[in-house]
């Protein structure tokens, strides 16, 4: 079993940037794909960010249309934690982010195709 565990939210003002992290834990796999999806209030979960893992480098970096150039996804190749850089926030990223991941190479961006959930981070921005 994996878990998955969400932090770096918080509130921020318009233009800010914050870092949220997620740790993963217990059965890790050597190779698999690390996501970030988001849920406002009232919407359904949306894809944010995917990042396929080799077992030694990451690679395959896949981005929403809306959030390319503003949000970065990466992995400490030291740890079992990944990233999500956002830049120039908007009121409009204010929700819930949720890491995910999968043992599978998922070419997919559809969030019922992951099995494993982090609890989520609030983040919230102020105008």
């Amino acid at each position: 079993q994996v878990q998955l565990v969400e932090s770096g939210g918080g509130l921020v003002q318009a233009g800010a940037s914050l870092i949220l992290f997620c740790t993963a834990s217990g059965s890790t796999f050597s190779t698999y794909t690390m996501a970030w999806f988001r849920q406002a209030p009232g919407k359904e979960r949306e894809f944010v960010a995917r990042l396929y893992w080799s077992g030694h480098s990451a690679y395959g970096a896949l981005y929403a249309d809306s959030l390319r150039g503003r949000f970065t996804i990466s992995r400490d190749s030291a740890k079992n934690t990944w990233y999500l850089h956002m830049n120039s926030l908007k009121p409009e990223d204010t929700a819930v982010y949720y890491c995910a991941a999968d043992s599978a190479v998922l070419v997919t961006t559809d969030r019922l195709k992951y099995h494993y959930w982090g609890q989520g981070t609030q983040v919230t921005v102020s105008s």
